[in-house]
């Protein structure tokens, strides 16, 4: 089997390079100097010329609240660039994997979110995603529509690096604790979606960590495994000024992939105390 994957030098991109690396799985990475996903010509040229048997296209526009004043671009790339991976997959009727989020729901309520559950984006960073996830549905029908939260990984910038570097100047911190979901290690997500595409298991999954937290109790679990000693208080989003609307319900359902036989996440606690080991080597 080969595998083009998109998006390498991002937290998610890297990792699955390296998962298909290590399951002696051909494996071609691109990041934007390779393929800009915005140039359907440019997209065509590279994955037809590659002619792989599937493609996990990881490369986003992430940025949440930047979005909201790059509107354009956050589309161009989120959807169009979407929708040129997928054209080209049809065209060589291959698999396509495509990294979504939660974002795509509204998030309200305490109900843990399913896969078929209806879309209703509150920010730009979701509703492109969201446009996305119909360019694919809409193209294919070999697809893996794969919806994550709170990505964190070796490679890029997340939420415990950001919380691991104020930690260094201030010996207080803020943060939000009615917004709920379930952090993803990109290394243990990689593994799944390898999983995946070997298979025709085709449709909208779920796949994060198991078990849930608030910002809050992630950040306090990160200080306590990093063993750095500050006061964290909790506050609300409305206390908390953000650009862009948070789901502060990001409970996702994963039953999806059990009934498949895919074997879920470790729990978060597990995924944080591995990831800051791997930190520190």
């Amino acid at each position: 089997m080969k595998v083009l994957v998109t998006g390498v030098k991002g937290q998610l991109g890297y990792d699955v390079m390296h998962e298909l690396e290590k399951r002696g799985i051909r494996a071609v990475g691109v990041d934007i100097e390779d393929m800009d996903i915005t140039d359907a010509e440019s997209v065509n040229r590279v994955i037809s010329g590659e002619n792989p048997d599937a493609v996990i296209h990881c490369a986003a526009y992430t940025a949440v609240d930047a979005a909201e004043d790059n509107e354009e671009l956050c589309r161009r790339i989120n959807r169009d660039g979407t929708q040129n991976v997928a054209n080209v997959c049809k065209g060589l009727d291959i698999k396509m994997v495509y990294i979504s989020t939660d974002y795509v729901f509204n998030g309200e309520g305490d109900k843990f979110w399913e896969p078929d559950d209806l879309r209703a984006p509150n920010s730009v960073y979701g509703q492109t995603k969201y446009e996305g996830e119909l360019a694919v549905q809409n193209t294919l029908d070999k697809y893996f529509i794969v919806r994550i939260s709170w990505a964190f990984g070796k490679n890029g910038k997340n939420f415990i690096k950001t919380m691991l570097k104020l930690a260094e100047t201030k010996d207080s911190l803020t943060v939000v604790s009615d917004q709920i979901g379930s952090p993803t290690y990109t290394y243990d997500l990689a593994g799944l979606l390898v999983d995946m595409v070997q298979t025709d298991k085709y449709g909208i999954y779920h796949a994060t960590n198991e078990g849930i937290c608030s910002w809050y109790e992630f950040a306090c679990a990160i200080f306590k495994e990093a063993g750095i000693d500050i006061t964290v208080k909790p506050v609300s989003s409305a206390e908390y000024a953000a650009k862009a609307k948070r789901p502060l319900n990001s409970r996702l359902s994963k039953e999806k992939l059990s009934e498949n036989g895919f074997e879920r996440l470790p729990d978060w606690q597990d995924a944080l105390k591995r990831y800051i080991s791997a930190e520190k080597e």
